[in-house]
């Protein structure tokens, strides 16, 4: 795999070894002044009693109705934060705080049982309904919030409460103002009245089950990211890939002021996928494996543009990628047999 040729000497050290075997913590982690800052934030909105306890795994999540967050092994070491920046674009400071809101809600449902009674199936929806992959959503819809990537509040009821709390606990989201007069201030001024009632009190539920922990894992590092990568490749193999000749063309002779199209694809790599997922919806890894296609795409084929239309070719693979994603999202495929 490319990104693992392209990682020092130091990071490549750890490919062969099996996560089980890294002595991974959280205690002690750089990713451990998230999860107090998480507390602190908590505490800030009035929640004693709830202590959202965290673990490491191999993705973000709690496990079915247990009260208890799981964080990525990767971020509880500088090596491994360092390989998946150069696989999977490594979450920085914001998002892992995101996505520690987000948990911290579906725990907070957990602890209290929430999802139990009539109030929350009358705002949220029944629990049980099943879960989903190619949920179709109502993208602006303002029957929810939006926190995470996409319209990730529609996936499933769950869902939905976890985002509306996210929003709720996130400083300075000015809730009140934002949603006023959207049918989604009716979650939020729930989850605010049921955090006054609450707030003080024993959860229901105090200690969650984990499921996968990091030491189970018994994957070596290499062969965890090469699992990940053929899951999204296949996702991806249909992309139309040839339109990107109707982008960028290829050299004619000698000309000045051309470069090649990979080299700008990859120059906007990070923003291309931050923007066609927030957008969309469709899961970043998928996104991430349609740009790299793309990227592969221009660079087989030698494909070129000029330096001062960058900004227009870029304006142009941001559209292109969102109408596959888009075709992905509602169809279950990036094109369309």
């Amino acid at each position: 795999m490319k990104g693992f040729e392209s990682t020092s000497p130091e990071v490549r050290s750890i490919l062969r070894r099996r996560i089980d075997r890294l002595g991974l913590k959280l205690e002690g982690s750089p990713v451990a002044r998230f999860v107090r800052q998480l507390q602190k934030e908590l505490r800030g909105k009035g929640i004693q009693k709830f202590q959202a306890v965290c673990y490491l795994t191999d993705e973000w999540g709690c496990p079915d109705r247990e009260p208890i967050i799981g964080i990525p092994f990767y971020l509880a070491d500088p090596k491994l934060a360092s390989l998946e920046k150069r696989m999977n674009d490594l979450e920085d400071s914001r998002k892992i705080m995101m996505y520690l809101r987000h948990e911290a809600g579906h725990s907070f449902n957990y602890a209290y049982r929430l999802f139990e009674t009539a109030r929350w199936r009358d705002l949220f929806g029944p629990f049980r309904r099943p879960y989903r992959e190619d949920y179709r959503p109502v993208p602006f819809s303002r029957r929810y919030v939006r926190h995470m990537e996409g319209w990730y509040a529609q996936k499933h009821p769950d869902e939905d409460f976890a985002e509306t709390f996210a929003v709720w606990l996130t400083p300075g989201s000015r809730w009140r103002s934002r949603y006023r007069s959207w049918p989604a201030m009716r979650k939020l001024q729930y989850v605010d009245r049921t955090v006054r009632r609450l707030g003080a009190r024993d959860p229901i539920v105090d200690q969650g089950q984990t499921d996968l922990t990091v030491s189970q894992m018994k994957l070596t590092v290499q062969d965890f990211y090469r699992k990940a990568a053929r899951h999204n490749r296949a996702a991806v193999k249909l992309a139309l890939v040839g339109d990107m000749a109707d982008i960028f063309r290829r050299p004619w002779g000698k000309e000045d002021g051309l470069i090649p199209a990979s080299e700008m694809i990859e120059r906007h790599r990070v923003e291309l996928i931050d923007k066609i997922a927030y957008w969309t919806g469709v899961r970043r890894q998928l996104v991430r494996s349609l740009v790299e296609v793309m990227h592969r795409h221009c660079r087989e084929r030698k494909l070129v543009g000029r330096r001062r239309r960058e900004t227009a070719y870029l304006v142009e693979l941001t559209a292109y990628g969102t109408a596959l994603a888009m075709n992905y999202l509602t169809r279950g495929r990036f094109v369309l047999k």
